[in-house]
C-alpha cells in the first residue's frame, strides 16, 4: 500500500470516528425532541367563594362570568369537592395550608396537635419547594395573611399583596398584571421550562369594594353606613334559596368578625343588606373573571395553553345571606363545597364528576399530573383518575370540622346522599343534630323555610330516619378517630383524650425606650 493510500484510510477513519460522538448528539436530540414536553400548571385561586355563584353550578345564578364558563366547558366540573375544615375563625388559613402540603385538617404544623402529628421542616415538601426540586419554575401572586408562610417562600418568584379595592392597582387587576408580567418576561427569554403559577387573588373575600361599572351592573353599591339600609335595585342578584333572616340557634362563634362586622353587612340579614352584598360579590367575581381571561388568552397567544393543566377553585365557600349566616365558618354546603374545575390534555371537554376530592388532594394531583412522585409526607389522594375518566370520585366518605369559636365546635360526614351536621358548643347550652338527603334537599331547607315536600328539612328528629341517623353518627366518630381529631362531642365515647389546651392570643410587650 503507498503511502498516500494509507494516509487516506487513516484520515477516512478518523473521520469515522470523529461523527460518531456527534451521531450520538444527533440521536440524543432526536430522542429529545420526540420526548412529550412536561405540562405547565397554572393553578387559580380565589378568597372567599361558593360554588352556587356560578351557571354551571346554580342555573339561576345571574354572574357573568363567561371566561370561567369557558373552562369549565373545556374541562371537567367536580360536583363535590370540599375543603376539610378548620381550628379557626381565619378558615383561609388551614385551607392553605392544606393545599400547600397534602396534609389532613389535624395534621398541620398549626393544628392544636401539630408538634406531635406533623413531621418537622414540613415547608421543604410544600407545592412549590417539591416542584422546583423536579426543574419547574414556580411563581405565585396572591393576598397576604392567613396563609403558610413557609410554603409560600418556596416559589421562585412572588409577588404577594392584598387587594380588595375597585380599581387596577387596588383590585384583581393587581393579581392580573402580576401572572402577565411574569408570563412577558418568559417569552422575552426564551424560557422553555415547564412552569408552576399559583395565581391567587383577595377577593370576593370582604371588603368587597368592586368597580363601579361592575357594581352598577349588579345593582350594587358599596354601603359603608351603618345606620341605613342599601337602596333597593332591580338589578341586584336575587336572595340565595335557602336565605333566612336569622340562623335557627347560636352557631357556636359569639361576637364572630364575620358575622358581626364585615362592612355594608354587619349584623344585617333583611332583604335590601344580603341582596345588595351579592351584588358586590358578583362584582368582585366578574372582574376576578376578566384576569383569568386575560392569563388564558396569553397562554394561548405564546402557544402554551395546550400543554397547561388549568385549575380554578376557591380556598372555602361563603355564606351570605344562606341559612341567615354571612360567613366562612359553618359545615352548610354552600361554604363546606368549593368550585373546582380542571382543564388541560387528556381531560373530557364538557365533562363532569361528582370528585369527593379535597382541596388537600391538590398537591398529590398536580405531581401526578407533572410525572413527580410527591413528596412522603403528603396525605392527599391524586384524583388524576376521575380527570382520565376511569373513576368518579377518590373516596366514599367525607369529614368536615370547625371549631374556630367555642369547643368542640361543629363536625360533618357525608357518605352518598346523606349528610350529618353536628354542633357541640356553648359550653354545652347548643346541641343540635342535623340529618339531610341531599339528593332530596341540595339546598339543606331546614323547617324554618316551610317547605312542604317531607324531605325538604332536616330529618334527624324523623323516626323514619333513625337507622340512617345512627348509621352516619358511628361513621362520623370513625372518620374522627381516624383523622386524630382531638375533641369529642358530647353524646360520643370519649375514648381517653384530653383536648388540646386553650390558646390565648399573645400580648405584643411593650417597647422599651432607647
Amino acid at each position: 500500500m503507498t503511502r498516500s493510500i494509507r494516509n487516506l484510510s487513516l484520515l477516512i477513519a478518523a473521520l469515522c470516528m470523529a461523527m460518531i460522538p456527534l451521531a450520538a448528539d444527533a440521536v440524543a436530540t432526536e430522542r429529545e425532541n420526540d420526548s412529550p414536553k412536561r405540562p405547565n400548571i397554572l393553578f387559580i385561586i380565589v378568597d372567599d367563594q361558593s360554588p352556587e355563584d356560578f351557571k354551571f353550578y346554580n342555573p339561576k345564578s345571574t354572574l357573568h362570568s363567561p371566561n370561567i364558563d369557558k373552562l369549565a366547558a373545556e374541562g371537567m366540573v367536580f360536583d363535590a369537592a370540599y375543603h376539610m375544615g378548620s381550628f379557626s375563625g381565619a378558615v383561609c388559613t388551614p385551607s392553605r395550608h392544606m393545599v400547600m402540603s397534602g396534609r389532613t385538617v389535624w395534621h398541620l404544623p398549626i393544628a392544636p396537635n401539630g408538634k406531635q402529628l406533623c413531621p418537622p421542616n414540613l415547608e421543604q415538601n410544600t407545592l412549590a419547594a417539591v416542584f422546583n426540586r423536579s426543574g419547574y419554575d414556580t411563581m405565585r401572586t396572591c393576598k397576604r395573611g392567613n396563609s403558610y408562610e413557609g410554603a409560600n417562600k418556596q416559589f421562585t418568584v412572588r409577588h404577594d399583596a392584598t387587594k380588595r379595592g375597585g380599581t387596577d392597582e387596588s383590585g384583581s387587576p393587581w393579581h392580573g398584571d402580576q401572572v402577565m408580567n411574569y408570563l412577558d418576561q418568559r417569552e422575552a427569554d426564551n424560557d422553555s421550562d415547564p412552569f408552576l403559577v399559583y395565581f391567587g387573588f383577595s377577593h370576593p373575600h370582604d371588603t368587597r369594594d368592586g368597580r363601579p361599572e361592575l357594581l352598577e351592573k349588579y345593582g350594587a353599591t358599596n354601603h359603608t353606613d351603618r345606620n341605613t339600609l342599601p337602596d333597593e335595585n332591580p338589578k341586584q342578584p336575587a336572595l340565595p334559596e335557602n336565605y333566612l333572616p336569622e340562623h335557627p340557634f347560636p352557631h357556636g362563634h359569639p361576637g364572630l368578625r364575620d358575622e358581626v362586622s364585615v362592612s355594608g353587612v354587619w349584623t344585617n340579614r333583611d332583604e335590601r343588606t344580603i341582596r345588595n352584598e351579592r351584588g358586590r360579590e358578583y362584582a368582585c367575581d366578574e372582574a376576578i373573571d376578566i384576569q383569568v381571561g386575560r392569563v388564558l388568552k396569553k397562554l394561548e397567544s405564546m402557544g402554551e395553553l395546550d400543554n397547561t393543566y388549568v385549575v380554578y377553585t376557591s380556598d372555602h365557600g361563603i355564606a351570605i345571606g344562606r341559612h341567615g349566616l354571612q360567613g366562612k365558618q359553618n359545615l352548610y354546603e354552600h361554604t363546606w363545597r368549593v368550585p373546582l374545575i380542571v382543564k388541560g390534555p387528556g381531560i373530557k371537554p364538557g365533562s363532569r364528576a361528582i370528585g369527593n376530592t379535597y382541596l388537600l388532594d391538590t398537591l398529590a394531583t398536580l405531581c401526578d399530573l407533572a410525572g413527580i412522585d410527591p413528596p412522603e409526607t403528603n396525605e392527599g389522594i391524586s384524583f388524576k383518575p376521575v380527570l382520565e375518566g376511569k373513576k368518579s370520585k377518590v373516596r366514599d366518605v367525607l369529614y368536615g370540622t370547625y371549631s374556630g369559636g367555642t369547643k368542640p365546635g361543629m363536625r360533618s360526614v357525608k357518605k352518598g346522599d346523606w349528610k350529618l351536621i353536628k354542633y357541640d358548643v356553648l359550653d354545652g347550652t347548643v346541641r343540635e343534630t342535623q340529618l339531610f338527603n341531599l339528593a332530596e334537599n341540595p339546598h339543606e331547607f331546614l323547617a324554618e323555610h316551610g317547605k312542604q315536600d317531607p324531605m325538604q328539612t332536616d330529618l334527624a328528629e324523623n323516626p323514619k330516619y333513625a337507622d340512617k341517623l345512627a348509621e352516619m353518627e358511628a361513621l362520623l366518630l370513625s372518620e374522627m378517630r381516624r383523622l386524630d381529631d382531638p375533641y369529642r362531642l358530647w353524646d360520643q365515647p370519649n375514648d381517653g383524650l384530653t383536648a388540646p389546651a386553650k390558646q390565648t392570643p399573645k400580648k405584643n410587650k411593650p417597647k422599651k425606650s432607647k
